[in-house]
């Protein structure tokens, strides 16, 4: 078997498909996307295409290395996300030649469904407990949220005053109040909060047991990171921007996180992902993997999620109706594991048609006080 054709696929509302054919007939899907670069991620597999036609498909690591190291430049958000895609759709060809799931190839499941979480949606803070109420209705167990007063103010400013604070901790009070003691409830700082702010946040929070504190700051600053996670008792989370084995090394030898959230179509793939999850486990951490993707990346993380013994929870946005011919479907808050091989989805390549080419740009986000670029 070799591969015959690589063809990439830019998908409302941000995503983009990568589609690896075989002169047999057998196809792998991956998902490439990296938010806001989806043309220059689709140029950089347009330049690997080369290397990859005529090549055995089932060779996934060979092609791994060759790829991360033959680029010379290693790493990066635009390259890992280009070789994350295609690292999934060649597990998935691999998996279909064999006729078995991905996660078989790492050694079976180790657990029978798997626990998803749900982000908090509403503009009021009344929609969002009536949110979280109907989708714990549903079986879920699991939210995330940001640290926003009731009226949706965020933490942009360098230093807040202590009337903010006091307006992020009763607004997350009243979720906690209006979701019971019995689910999770997670806050992403998203790389957007000071460092000046992060830790007085993060000690006026702690009475709520928010299930995890994101990024409260840049990722980058690892031994601010550090510092945060020594100085309270609620796990620290990151990694949706960290690529490889190698970027998350200093995060766990600092001791900057106790839950890695490796994004499976940035880190590098699903087997990296394997790879970042035992070195976690190895420093007694927890995996999250983090999907506020399309339903091959949330595919792709579920083969992980199926694999490794410290996995905490799985971010999903989209469950894939409208792209799968067979969506994914929470039950009790948990998917149930797929048994299809390869990645165990089916892409509706009909209904796919109306939504190839449409492409939904992030504005941008600008300061209330200066209008000052800001994250986001």
């Amino acid at each position: 078997m070799r591969i015959s054709r690589v063809e990439t696929f830019q998908v409302a509302p941000r995503w983009l498909f990568l589609k690896i054919h075989t002169d047999e007939g057998i196809v792998g899907w991956g998902e490439p996307t990296l938010e806001n670069r989806v043309h220059t991620v689709a140029q950089a597999i347009a330049e690997v295409e080369p290397y990859l036609l005529g090549k055995d498909p089932t060779r996934v690591m060979h092609h791994w290395q060759s790829i991360y190291k033959h680029a010379f430049y290693r790493g990066g958000p635009v390259l890992t996300s280009a070789l994350s895609g295609i690292e999934h759709a060649l597990w998935d060809i691999a998996g279909k030649a064999l006729g078995v799931p991905v996660y078989k190839l790492f050694g079976g499941p180790l657990r029978d469904r798997i626990k998803v979480y749900s982000h908090i949606r509403g503009n009021t803070l009344d929609e969002q407990i009536a949110y979280v109420q109907a989708r714990k209705a549903e079986g879920f167990r699991a939210f995330k949220t940001g640290p926003r007063t009731a009226t949706g103010q965020s933490a942009h400013r360098f230093i807040e005053t202590p009337a903010f604070v006091d307006a992020v901790v009763d607004r997350f009070a009243a979720l906690r109040e209006g979701a019971g003691r019995d689910v999770d409830i997670a806050i992403d700082f998203h790389g957007a909060v000071s460092p000046q702010m992060a830790g007085t946040l993060i000690k006026a929070l702690e009475p709520f047991q928010p299930m995890f504190i994101e990024e409260p700051v840049q990722c980058q600053n690892v031994d601010v990171l550090a510092d945060l996670a020594r100085k309270t008792h609620l796990p620290i989370a990151a990694g949706e921007r960290i690529f490889t084995k190698w970027g998350f090394r200093e995060l766990l030898e600092k001791g900057a996180a106790s839950i890695l959230q490796p994004d499976i179509s940035h880190a590098g793939g699903i087997f990296e992902g394997r790879l970042i999850a035992g070195m976690a486990e190895s420093h007694y951490a927890l995996v999250a993997p983090h999907c506020p993707l399309g339903p091959i990346s949330l595919a792709a993380g579920i083969q992980l999620d199926a694999s490794i013994p410290n996995f905490l929870c799985q971010e999903q946005v989209h469950l894939g109706e409208g792209y799968l011919k067979q969506p994914f479907v929470v039950k009790d808050g948990y998917i149930d594991l797929p048994t299809a091989p390869g990645l165990g989805i089916e892409i509706d390549e009909e209904a796919l048609q109306d939504k190839i080419g449409i492409f939904r740009r992030h504005p941008g986000l600008f300061h209330p006080d200066d209008g000052a670029a800001i994250d986001h």
